[in-house]
Order: C-alpha cells, then sequence, then structure tokens
C-alpha cells in the first residue's frame, strides 16, 4: 500500500512556517489560533456593454475560469435602471470565490507572475484596507495573467481583487498579507 501525500501550495506551506511565527512574535499572540488568516480570495469585473451584447459576458466567465482555474459565474442586475436599458435580473459581470488550496494557488501566481507583468509597477497601494482586516485592490488589464491569450482578447477589462482575511485590524492583515510576499510600495520600517 502507498502512502498517500495529500498537496500542499507553496504559500499555505510559507504560511505555517514563517508567516505565523512571525505574527505571533509581533503581536504576541498566546496560541496559534489568535494569528489572522486569508479566508478568501474574491474576484469581481463588471463588463461595460454587456446589456446590448450578451456574448461579452460569456467572454468575461471563461477568462475569469481560465485565470482563477475555478469556474466563474455572471452576476445579474438587482433592479431595472431604465436610462440604462438594464431589467432586473440581467447578467452585467462576472465573480469568483477562491478558497482553500485554489485560494493559494491563486496568490501564489498572481504575487509571483501577474504583478510583475503589470506597467511601471512600484508595488501595490497600502492604503486599501477596509478597517476589518480585508484588502481590496484593482487590476486595470487582465492582460496581466499569464493564462490569457492576448490575441484572442476582444476587449481590454479590469477587476476587482478582495483578500478577506480573519485580522480585527488594518495592521494586522497588512503583516499578514506582507509576510506573504504582497509587494507593497512604502514597506513600513520595523523601529522607525
Amino acid at each position: 500500500m502507498a502512502t498517500s501525500t495529500t498537496y500542499q501550495p507553496r504559500i499555505q506551506k510559507k504560511y505555517r512556517e514563517e508567516v505565523v511565527p512571525a505574527l505571533m512574535k509581533k503581536f504576541g499572540y498566546s496560541t496559534v489560533m489568535q494569528c489572522p488568516r486569508l479566508v478568501k480570495i474574491c474576484l469581481n469585473q463588471g463588463v461595460k456593454g454587456s446589456v446590448a451584447d450578451k456574448k461579452l459576458i460569456d467572454d468575461a466567465v471563461n477568462e475569469m475560469t481560465l485565470v482563477t482555474g475555478q469556474k466563474a459565474v455572471p452576476t445579474l442586475s438587482k433592479k431595472d435602471i431604465s436610462n440604462f436599458k438594464l431589467r432586473k435580473n440581467m447578467p452585467i459581470g462576472a465573480r469568483v470565490t477562491l478558497r482553500g488550496s485554489n485560494m493559494f494557488e491563486f496568490l501564489d501566481r498572481f504575487i509571483a507572475v501577474s504583478l510583475p507583468r503589470v506597467r511601471d509597477f512600484k508595488g501595490i497601494n497600502e492604503k486599501s484596507f477596509d478597517g476589518r482586516g480585508n484588502y481590496t485592490m484593482g487590476v486595470t488589464e487582465q492582460i496581466i495573467f499569464p493564462e490569457i491569450d492576448i490575441d484572442k482578447v476582444n476587449r481590454i477589462s479590469g477587476m476587482d481583487i478582495t483578500f478577506v482575511t480573519t485580522a480585527k485590524t488594518n495592521e494586522e492583515a497588512y503583516e499578514l498579507l506582507k509576510e506573504l510576499g504582497m509587494p507593497f510600495k512604502n514597506v513600513k520600517k520595523d523601529n522607525a
């Protein structure tokens, strides 16, 4: 009988072995369970012109599925807006929520491959925390993801990416994401 080794993403292993001890030392937690952790990553994309052309929604769902490795779903409008020719329950975007190993795999590819492909990249803004330990950032072009073939892209569109953590404060969330490898612009100096 062969022993089965369960696959563990690189960043998940880093979280357990390096990030947790660093956070426990910095914030003085008495137990590992107090350490903030990444719960989920939510990707959301609004599709401009989707009311007139339904194919744009299919393209957005397919692209997001390629990028995340998990099936994306179309988002539907909640109410009628006559000025925009919008009816209730019309598809107007695409979204996907990543958890577990899919989330860590996406985070690893996002930090190591996609972010360096952003034009004039100097780091991500450290001011986009919401006060409850969550971090949201916008990506202006979906072509930074290597999974998307630039020749097959009909239109350049962006997306919002939200990192949801169990951190109680912005500082804890900032330290968690920094330790996981997020390249923030102005890395705060310790003891400065």
